[in-house]
């Protein structure tokens, strides 16, 4: 277990296990939650041993979004976002090699559920509460939200969420896409290990390539996408 102050990083074999950990405020993403993911994730980008991530809250949440308090001391709520940009965890997670896993539980609220929807994977728990709030505060979720939701759910279903901030529970987001499996909450951990140690097995760089293809995929026009299918498919298929 490495020492961090807002989140736990654990290496259990090849999986690592990065724990948001301020539960008393439903693990509220601040500054000091930023630096100590980028941190945890370019070890995790560096680190060849390890070979999937499984993503989770720690306490009554998965992760509520940004902390309001933060707001309140920073002239403005777009420098306090602009705060939190400096370093760029989203990015670093959206590019990792290796499977990404969001075990989420309780609210996964603006960034919380933008950060969960950076990851390859995502299980709810039955108590889940997924929404993306901030057009009610006069903001846009400008972390990933606007861009990878509709990849997930659509447009349709995505502009029904940024614009009235309503709440969808883990029944309702299984049903329209937005996580992949619904379990208790007892079985959380457990369900999002068994799906790492699966990953695991995998080949590394056929995991790599397959998500490249992927997400880089959704960029491009659609000729030009099964081209680079083609090519790289023609490089690994021998």
């Amino acid at each position: 277990m490495s020492a961090f102050r807002t989140i736990l990083f654990e290496r259990r074999g090849q999986v690592a296990w990065v724990t948001l950990n301020r539960p008393d405020v439903r693990n509220a993403y601040n500054t000091g939650m930023r630096d100590d993911l980028h941190a945890a994730l370019s070890t995790l980008r560096d680190d060849e041993s390890l070979r999937a991530l499984v993503l989770r809250g720690a306490g009554p949440a998965f992760c509520s979004g940004g902390d309001i308090r933060e707001f309140g001391s920073a002239p403005s709520p777009v420098v306090a976002r602009e705060v939190r940009w400096r370093r760029d965890v989203w990015g670093l997670l959206r590019s990792l090699r290796q499977p990404t896993i969001a075990a989420i539980h309780g609210h996964a609220a603006g960034s919380g559920l933008e950060m969960a929807l950076l990851c390859d994977f995502r299980i709810a728990a039955t108590d889940a509460i997924f929404s993306l709030p901030e057009t009610g505060l006069g903001m846009i979720p400008g972390v990933v939200g606007t861009q990878t939701a509709p990849r997930a759910i659509g447009v349709g279903r995505t502009l029904d969420l940024v614009l009235t901030g309503r709440r969808i529970d883990a029944r309702e987001a299984h049903r329209v896409g937005l996580v992949g499996s619904v379990v208790s909450s007892a079985r959380l951990a457990d369900a999002a290990y068994r799906l790492a140690r699966r990953l695991v097995k995998l080949d590394g760089e056929l995991i790599s390539r397959v998500k490249n293809l992927v997400v880089r995929g959704l960029d491009l026009p659609l000729t030009l996408a099964l081209a680079r299918e083609r090519l790289v498919a023609g490089r690994t298929n021998r």
